[in-house]
């Protein structure tokens, strides 16, 4: 396919709603998870893959993916790696802090292709937060799909996010869970090297198989240039990528890649599309 992963959703709210971090859960000595609730009236759902701009107020705004979906009893999450200015003041906001929340934005992962196929979901340090929620999608209904294997990799057991989650989906029926890291530490047992390590052991047909792939560009070309050696088809291959967002709209321009615009075509596009412009690693 040559065209974005998916329609382009109806856009969110463009300014700031107020929403209130109800509870902070460090992942990590750099990340953390905020889950907020709206102080007024809240913006319309997210869907697996989207992001929202998060507002510090009085410092500025960055795009930020949904590392958990709002439901009854179940606040909007967010997983934020302090770099810089802006996502430390929000890595480090505690409860009872106001944040503003713009959104929803892009487009989300496509469930529908993953109907009786087997799942990849392969992801690199804080990629695995896009793909959290479209796990947890899978999940709830263990029956519209093959066997699901969720590969994740990190650069050292001290930067694996959502522990309590991989041991929770380890446990699923149907489930395969597996994670490498490229520097053990003493205590790690598991795997040591990068993420397509995993692969050999995942309990995959290549031809029908569905993979969602999240982690720096690196990690994605070689996965993708892995699984399509394999057989797994192109139109079954989705990533979601990542420039700098200004306005998350699509009309700054400083997310564009060749001829997408990622805070509007993307961040999750087919990987027919996506691969040739990850090629040209100065776009």
């Amino acid at each position: 396919m040559s065209s974005p992963a998916t329609a382009r959703p109806p856009t969110g709210s463009t300014v700031p709603v107020p929403y209130r971090v109800v509870r902070r859960l460090p992942q990590t000595h750099d990340t953390a998870t905020l889950a907020v609730e709206p102080a007024g009236a809240p913006l319309p759902p997210f869907a697996p893959g989207q992001f929202a701009m998060l507002y510090a107020f009085g410092v500025g705004d960055i795009p930020v993916s949904v590392s958990g979906l709002a439901a009854p009893g179940r606040p909007l999450e967010h997983t934020v790696r302090a770099v810089g200015a802006v996502s430390g003041a929000l890595h480090a906001a505690a409860p009872g802090t106001v944040i503003g929340v713009r959104g929803p934005f892009g487009t989300g992962w496509d469930l529908a292709r993953a109907a009786d196929r087997d799942v990849l979901v392969v992801a690199g340090g804080i990629g695995l937060a896009p793909l959290r929620p479209l796990v947890r999608a899978l999940l709830r209904a263990p029956d519209d799909h093959g066997r699901l294997s969720v590969l994740v990799g990190a650069r050292t057991p001290a930067d694996l996010p959502f522990r309590e989650d991989l041991r929770a989906w380890a446990t699923a029926p149907g489930t395969h869970v597996a994670v490498a890291v490229d520097r053990p530490d003493p205590l790690w047992h598991g795997e040591v090297g990068v993420v397509t390590t995993l692969l050999a052991r995942a309990p995959f047909t290549p031809s029908r198989t569905t993979a969602y792939l999240c982690g720096p560009e690196a990690m994605m070309r070689a996965t993708a240039r892995d699984l399509l050696h394999r057989g797994v088809p192109g139109g079954h291959l989705q990533v979601s990528l990542e420039r700098t967002m200004h306005c998350g709209t699509g009309h700054c321009g400083h997310c564009q890649l060749g001829p997408l615009l990622l805070c509007r075509d993307g961040p999750v596009v087919d990987h027919d599309t996506a691969g040739p412009l990850l090629t040209y690693r100065e776009l």
